[in-house]
């Protein structure tokens, strides 16, 4: 009898925001994994499907080019037609591109499977941001949620190069693709328990086709533009009218935007301060930063004659210290602000870019690049929580949503700028009449060195951040604004 009357324990909303927080950094887990479980595998994946040495690009640039052209209709779907459906869809999308990739057998069909993925991401990426923002509020807790989030993406970096390895090493290729379909379709299915339903959509809001269509044709083209000039030539005609037809497009877009009534992408976002320059941070930041991975794998396999399983072993103290770095994050967010934590994170990671460069040489050892990869890790885990927590402040709930994927489109079309600026550089300084390893050490020293240089520029947008009001915390906030503590923030500059 007493069993019977007995109530059923309920999850508190403590229990339930530390669920939802563990989904959505494990939801950018998976993501961070993909992105750099692929690097270690492509020499396999170009032998055995058949990539000549131009075309490998596109196992890497596939995924780019459709996540950088999608990421604002995601964000948008995920403002109008709920996140958690615009969570899950994504999750599944990717799981089932995923499992495609492993199975075929033709670069055509590989590239195709991996710009699905790709719109999985853009997808996927705003909604955890809106649900982050959403859900936690600005300030102390906010900033928690995205450093435990951005230390799961600095784990999942770290550790896809590793797990790259082993299954490429053990496996074969094919399991690096094979590995996300259990953990998307199983965070997939978590989502339906830990995220609650979406409300009812609300009336008046209509999906801005024009918009979407003219954004997403706009920014795909510039991405593909700039990571197809350098195989296909920047003066060739190919390039330039990718270019300029993207420019064409996206110029097309804001005209639409300023007369739509539910436009996409409210341009009055455009007027929030911290939003745009988190906008120009993380775009710098990806074209720098981001590039690192790519050379820092190059010169252990390619110099240095590194397997897939030493290589991905190599990776494990940044995963190490991004994690520990995201902690510093929340702290000094919380102490000096986004505008303070950014700029350290940019100077430090800046630091390590010289350090990693100078320590790349025919003979030397991995020791000598350890300082620069501890400089790298740390600056990259302090400046990512802190520009998103900027991108994310004085952004009302209903468009938080497409502020990520503004502030992540940026991110994904510098990530290729960088890329293809920095590859160039580095071309541009390969020896001949060297070894085929020696040769490549003078331009990846060069393209480290010009990274650094170009962080600089982050630097100076960042500084366009608002400083913190000196005695106003969160909770001063609250008792200025009933608003705040409803989570009725504004779209207007802080």
């Amino acid at each position: 009898m007493s069993s019977l009357s007995t109530p059923v324990p309920r999850r508190g909303p403590a229990a339930t925001g530390t669920l939802l927080l563990a989904l959505l950094a494990f939801a950018q887990f998976i993501s961070a994994i993909d992105y750099n479980i692929v690097y270690v595998a492509l020499p396999e994946i170009g032998r055995k499907v058949g990539f000549d040495g131009h075309s490998l690009q596109w196992v890497v640039s596939g995924y780019a080019v459709a996540y950088g052209g999608f990421l604002l209709l995601g964000g948008r779907a995920a403002d109008i037609l709920g996140r958690r459906r615009t969570f899950t869809t994504a999750l599944v999308l990717y799981g089932l591109a995923s499992l495609a990739g492993g199975l075929v057998s033709e670069p055509g069909l590989l590239v195709a499977a991996r710009a699905v993925q790709g719109l999985g991401g853009a997808l996927l990426l705003p909604a955890t941001l809106s649900l982050i923002a959403t859900s936690f509020t600005e300030g102390p807790a906010r900033n928690r949620a995205l450093a435990v989030w951005g230390g799961a993406g600095a784990v999942g970096l770290a550790l896809g190069s590793l797990l790259g390895g082993v299954l490429t090493n053990y496996l074969g290729w094919e399991a690096v693709f094979f590995v996300n379909v259990p953990l998307a379709l199983g965070a997939a299915l978590a989502a339906l328990t830990i995220i609650p339903k979406d409300p009812p959509r609300e009336r008046g809001r209509s999906f801005d086709l024009a918009g979407a269509l003219t954004a997403t044709v706009g920014f795909t083209a510039l991405v593909l533009g700039v990571v197809q000039g350098p195989a296909a030539g920047w003066g060739s005609a190919q390039t330039i009218a990718e270019l300029l037809g993207g420019v064409l497009f996206v110029g097309v877009f804001l005209l639409v935007e300023g007369r739509a009534t539910d436009p996409l992408m409210p341009l009055q976002l455009l007027g929030n301060r911290s939003l745009v320059a988190a906008m120009g941070v993380t775009f710098v930041f990806m074209g720098t930063f981001g590039a690192q991975y790519y050379f820092f794998t190059v010169y252990l396999q390619d110099v240095r004659g590194y397997s897939a399983l030493a290589t991905g072993l190599a990776f494990v103290p940044a995963a190490l210290l991004g994690t520990v770095s995201t902690k510093l994050s929340e702290k000094l967010l919380g102490r000096a602000g986004a505008r303070t934590t950014t700029v350290t994170g940019l100077l430090v990671g800046a630091a390590g870019m010289v350090t990693l460069a100078a320590g790349m040489s025919p003979g030397g050892g991995y020791p000598a690049l350890l300082p620069g990869v501890v400089l790298l890790s740390a600056g990259q885990g302090l400046a990512w929580t802190a520009m998103f927590a900027a991108a994310a402040t004085g952004v009302t709930p209903h468009h938080q949503g497409i502020a990520s994927a503004m502030a992540s489109t940026t991110q994904q079309i510098g990530s290729a700028v960088g890329l293809a600026v920095l590859v160039a550089v580095a071309d541009s300084r390969t020896r001949g009449g060297a070894s085929a390893g020696a040769a490549l050490v003078p331009g990846l020293r060069t393209a480290g060195f010009t990274a650094a240089a170009l962080t600089l520029l982050g630097v100076a947008i960042a500084l366009t951040l608002r400083r913190p009001a000196p005695a106003e915390g969160p909770r001063q906030r609250a008792q200025q604004d009933p608003a705040h503590d409803q989570g009725q923030l504004t779209d207007t500059p802080v």
